[in-house]
């Protein structure tokens, strides 16, 4: 998928673990994983809002968009 996520990358800046953030953005550790690791089909913009807030950050640390060979159909490369 050309959407990477870059939590791990955010977390490592701010020292904290992954328990400690889906605690305090109130999701289930499971269900950070699977953001986490790109496993998401989709992300609910009240919990970006909140991963935003707790890692004092933009959207656009989170996510990116890395065109490629997994670029959904009819859509520029």
């Amino acid at each position: 998928m050309p959407i990477v996520v870059d939590i791990d990358v955010m977390l490592a800046r701010r020292k904290m673990s992954v328990g400690e953030l889906a605690e305090r953005v109130g999701i289930t550790p499971a269900n950070l994983a699977v953001l986490k690791n790109g496993r998401a089909k989709a992300v609910r913009f009240t919990t970006l809002d909140a991963l935003c807030a707790v890692l004092e950050c933009q959207p656009g640390d989170l996510i990116r968009y890395e065109p490629g060979d997994g670029a959904a159909p009819g859509r520029p490369r």
